[in-house]
């Protein structure tokens, strides 16, 4: 539970703007590009603050970081409500970032302690996959500018009632020095499995809904449910990908069938075909998630906590420049197939650097 609190916080507030992204735009009386921005600012700190936290975690524990990060998340957030100016908003979302950094890195490290398999961690990535999910269907339900501020407020707040009930975690060694973690090239094709999947699905989750709606010609409340599948979909196979660690044919396989599914969402209707779609991108992007994490705590079994936060650094900066990038293809005549294209392409090109939970690209041990 108190893992978990840590894992909403954080995949809530990937998508809670994106969810009334044209109802956000309208109200502030900015274009799509500027709402994207919201999102920007959250994931600048987000992805500055990935090492910085996981360090923090390691020295002072996952669980104290997690629920300052929840009390900070809390206050910016509520803070927004308070007066409706685009820029103001977009600032409240930076300080906000610095929060979600702390609670998605701690989180991991307070599951990685409390329990420690690569099943856990890939439990913990479907609860925040299924958070991000959630906001997208429930947030358009609330009929508000102040929807995606005020919801992230009350998320944030009954996490860390939540995480106070929480046991404490075992002592941790102490973490080495960053910088060996951020240079660790070990490390990297990881990160990219992390980009690829978790990354891309955001940006895609972030738009769809605007996607569904203009070109698809689909209610904002049915977009939002057919968009939610793309991320609520990582609670069945996040938790699948942990028993999937050293399958590396069956990683690729998930990569390549992102791909596919974004690929068709680019079309847009009809609806049965784009919630069929939805599907398949939720399902297969939650299957790295936990070869991706667990692989980078084995690799740097002396700053785990540091060494998911440079694998997450990685997914947070993609989606810091995707979402914008994908933001401004809706201003061309194709309404943001273009983006949704070219999202398609990268997460095909990532089959070429899988590896496993060992850091193997080759034939994996599928032994015990």
């Amino acid at each position: 539970m108190g893992g978990g609190a840590l894992a909403f916080t954080a995949g809530f507030n990937v998508s809670n703007v994106g969810a009334v992204a044209d109802r956000v735009a309208e109200s502030y009386g900015i274009g799509l590009a500027v709402v994207g921005l919201f999102t920007t600012g959250l994931f600048v700190t987000h992805a500055a603050l990935q090492v910085p936290m996981g360090r923090l975690s390691d020295r002072l524990g996952a669980r104290v970081v997690g629920a300052a990060g929840l009390a900070i998340v809390a206050a910016a957030s509520a803070a927004a409500l308070g007066w409706k100016e685009a820029w103001f908003a977009i600032g409240m979302r930076f300080v906000a970032g610095v929060g979600t950094a702390a609670c998605f890195v701690s989180g991991a490290e307070y599951t990685r302690a409390t329990i420690g398999s690569a099943v856990a961690q890939g439990v913990y990535g479907a609860v925040s996959m299924a958070a991000g999910g959630l906001a997208l269907a429930l947030v358009p339900l609330w009929n508000s500018w102040r929807a995606p501020f005020g919801s992230a407020a009350i998320v944030a707040a009954a996490g860390l009632l939540l995480l106070a009930f929480a046991p404490r975690a075992p002592a941790s060694p102490r973490v080495v020095r960053d910088l060996q973690t951020v240079l660790d090239r070990r490390l990297m094709p990881l990160a990219a499995m992390h980009a690829a999947s978790f990354g891309l699905s955001v940006v895609i989750g972030n738009w769809i809904v605007p996607l569904l709606h203009r070109a698809g010609g689909e209610p904002v409340q049915v977009a939002g449910v057919a968009g939610a599948l793309v991320l609520f979909l990582g609670v069945v196979s996040r938790p699948l990908g942990g028993r999937l660690v050293h399958r590396l044919a069956l990683i690729r396989l998930s990569f390549v069938a992102s791909a596919a599914g974004i690929a068709v969402l680019a079309i847009a209707h009809p609806l049965p075909l784009m919630v069929a779609a939805a599907a398949l991108v939720g399902l297969a992007a939650g299957i790295p998630f936990a070869p991706a994490f667990a692989g980078a705590q084995r690799l740097r079994p002396d700053a785990p906590a540091a060494a998911v936060g440079f694998v997450n650094m990685i997914a947070a900066v993609t989606i810091l420049v995707g979402t914008p990038l994908v933001g401004l293809t809706f201003s061309l005549p194709s309404d943001g197939r273009v983006g949704f294209l070219a999202v398609a392409c990268l997460c095909l090109a990532t089959t070429l650097v899988v590896r496993d939970v060992n850091g193997r690209a080759g034939r994996a041990d599928t032994g015990r």
